[in-house]
């Protein structure tokens, strides 16, 4: 397998080859592909919705994590390279908001979507990396990203925690960087009793491209987004529509 496998990083649950549209799905720290089927189920009929798989975890759990934020968006750029005959749409939740941010840097980007993410230049001191394992459960369990049920089974979490820390020191050590600027128009979500982002955090986005910029503020916390799924895919139609001649069947 090479690191620029697409059967590796790119997930297809529902395969739409024949819409001009790709939407392309970066999962939050700990995260995977799996997250946005319910999103795939949303909007599979006017696009085709891609999921990326980062290293080191479910059927890539015996792969090297990547704790590097740039590093790997520096990879998936690579992988969606070929891709660009179509138009591409980004959507990232949390860690995934930055990944999305930088690969819009790197890739033509048409609409980009960031969740439950500050804008890069509002940084944090943050340390949950540095945590023992019992610390970084914890926060897990504070977000409510992920079930009891997992956080109690000792073997499930041996195999996760690996990645969920890398994902927090990618995450967490990641700084804003001059650069290849966004022309792309953006859409932030944020909930809002998310306790990672501030309001203010979420509106300098704006400050971050040259494309107009729509703040969408739901009920909810930091994952407030599993209880919203069509609501939010309805505003990723709207936009899709806009940008993209509506595919006939």
């Amino acid at each position: 397998m090479t690191r620029f496998d697409h059967d590796a990083w790119l997930r297809s649950f529902r395969p739409r080859q024949d819409r001009e549209t790709q939407v392309v799905c970066l999962p939050h720290a700990g995260g995977s592909a799996s997250f946005y089927l319910p999103f795939v189920e949303e909007l599979s009929p006017m696009a085709d919705v891609l999921a990326v798989q980062y290293p080191g975890r479910q059927d890539r759990r015996h792969e090297p994590c990547v704790d590097d934020l740039v590093t790997l968006a520096d990879l998936i750029a690579e992988v969606l390279a070929p891709l660009t005959d179509r138009q591409i749409v980004l959507f990232g939740h949390s860690m995934g908001a930055m990944l999305a941010f930088e690969l819009a840097r790197r890739v033509p980007t048409a609409h980009l979507f960031v969740s439950g993410r500050r804008a890069p230049s509002c940084w944090r001191d943050e340390r949950v990396h540095q945590r023992d394992d019992d610390g970084l459960i914890a926060a897990m369990q504070e977000l409510n990203g992920t079930s009891s049920a997992l956080l109690h089974d000792k073997k499930i979490l041996r195999m996760v925690l690996p990645a969920v820390r890398a994902d927090y020191r990618a995450a967490e050590t990641y700084r804003y960087a001059d650069g290849p600027g966004v022309t792309a128009p953006t859409s932030v979500f944020l909930g809002d009793d998310d306790s990672l982002v501030t309001l203010d955090e979420a509106r300098a986005w704006q400050l971050h491209t040259a494309g107009t910029t729509e703040l969408h503020v739901l009920p909810g916390g930091h994952f407030y987004l599993v209880d919203h799924w069509p609501h939010i895919a309805g505003l990723v139609r709207e936009k899709v529509l806009e940008t993209a001649t509506p595919p006939t069947d």
